[in-house]
């Protein structure tokens, strides 16, 4: 075991709940604020910050040791939030690169990409990390650290992981002034082909979005 995983499984607990759900709660407010729109031209740069952030949170979870919940059965959070006002301000103002390919799991053979949207993605993960905060606001540290931990192994942890690919590949893009493939002809509700993903014809290139999403270009 490295000196890092011994220093997450022998940190204080109620410590190393209060750092992560302190990380958890960052990224909730950053991610909604970004999603007003206020500041549309900074949004892909401090989402490629939040998430990379959240993700060190999810690295730590992931090397704790298991996190057993006090009960057998967990505890109703409440209702959960709606996230679809969330969803569809953060389609919006990602417009031009929401969708993208992906693939789920790296270590299956042969599994084709699939077509994602960066707005689903983060949705989703503020779904999973909301639930884990109602449940530590009530009190309920173990239950929540638990939540965390178990739906970080099971969907946020890679969702997240999916969405910060995306989000540098778009930076790694426009600073290096590469051609875009446009991906909006893309349907995310059908399947894909064995071999590959069908795009709709054109390019985007990368001066044209650059700055509506608050980036810019390497100098040459």
């Amino acid at each position: 075991m490295s000196d890092a995983t011994l220093h997450a499984t022998s940190q204080n607990p109620d410590d190393f709940a209060v750092q992560i759900a302190d990380q958890i709660e960052s990224f909730l407010v950053a991610i909604t604020e970004v999603a007003k729109g206020d500041e549309p031209d900074s949004a892909v740069p401090f989402l490629l910050l939040e998430v990379s952030q959240l993700l060190l949170a999810g690295g730590r979870l992931g090397a704790h040791e298991d996190i057993v919940p006090d009960e057998r059965y967990e505890p109703d959070s409440g209702p959960e939030q709606d996230v679809d006002i969330l969803r569809e301000n953060l389609a919006r103002l990602l417009e031009p690169i929401d969708v993208y390919s992906e693939v789920f799991d790296p270590y299956e053979p042969r599994r084709a990409p699939v077509p994602a949207r960066l707005s689903d993605d983060l949705a989703d993960v503020v779904t999973d990390l909301r639930h884990g905060m109602a449940h530590y606001r009530a009190g309920r540290t173990i239950e929540a650290l638990w939540w965390w931990q178990f739906s970080y192994f099971s969907n946020w942890g890679s969702t997240a992981s999916a969405a910060l690919r995306a989000l540098q590949s778009i930076v790694n893009h426009v600073r290096l002034n590469q051609p875009l493939e446009e991906l909006d002809g893309l349907d995310t509700d059908q399947g894909v082909g064995d071999e590959t993903l069908e795009f709709e014809a054109g390019k985007v290139m990368a001066e044209e979005i650059a700055g509506p999403l608050g980036l810019r270009r390497a100098r040459q």
